[in-house]
């Protein structure tokens, strides 16, 4: 009698160096409880040096592995066809000299971007124009819409980055993270297209 098992994979995971990785981790089985722990507990990949940082895994080899348990068993696969499987090495500890450079090259190229922008669109004739329009007077030094100007960039990047320092302003993601996510998601894609064997052929050569 035939068993049906729902399989769906995880889109990414992480693991540690030498860990084995098992059913469980990669993918979500719904079945016959006995059955789904069997499966669950099934070994796809012993992680090892040479598969350096990223490993991916193919329905294929999973619905291979689960078969050897039992050939009868009708699988179901939902969601993704691979899972990308990240290797996580244990990190460096980041010397704060190097940290502190970085900071102050940071803050510098970003408040150098700013002021060449500014240059570049005569923001300061465009102040001094605007106080004569409401003044009607001529002041080079406008501070009137210069200090709320000054204040309102920093609150405007704020609110567009929606952090404040670690804080999330509000649960609606940032440009930046939602470019991120993109990049990420790219990146995988990438990665399952050309570090997944089941997925590529090549011509023997003799």
């Amino acid at each position: 009698m035939n068993v049906t098992v729902y399989l769906r994979l995880r889109h990414r995971i992480q693991v540690k160096p030498n860990e084995k990785i098992t059913i469980n981790k990669l993918a979500t089985v719904i079945g016959d409880p006995q059955l789904k722990e069997q499966i669950e507990n099934l070994e796809i990949h012993q992680v090892q040096k040479h598969d350096k940082s990223i490993i991916v895994i193919d329905a294929i080899q999973i619905i291979q592995k689960i078969y050897t348990l039992n050939d009868e068993i009708e699988i179901q696969t939902l969601g993704p066809t691979q899972t990308v499987v990240e290797v996580v090495y244990k990190k460096k500890d980041v010397s704060k000299v190097l940290l502190v450079l970085v900071w102050l090259l940071l803050f510098v190229g970003s408040g150098m971007a700013i002021m060449n922008f500014h240059e570049d669109v005569s923001m300061q004739k465009v102040h001094i124009r605007l106080y004569k329009i409401i003044t009607g007077e001529v002041n080079k030094k406008p501070l009137l819409f210069q200090i709320p100007y000054s204040i309102g960039l920093g609150l405007g990047m704020i609110l567009f980055f929606n952090h404040v320092f670690r804080k999330r302003i509000n649960e609606e993601p940032s440009p930046l993270e939602v470019e991120v996510f993109n990049y990420q998601m790219d990146l995988d894609k990438y990665v399952s297209m050309n570090e997944n064997k089941e997925s590529m052929e090549k011509i023997d050569e003799h």
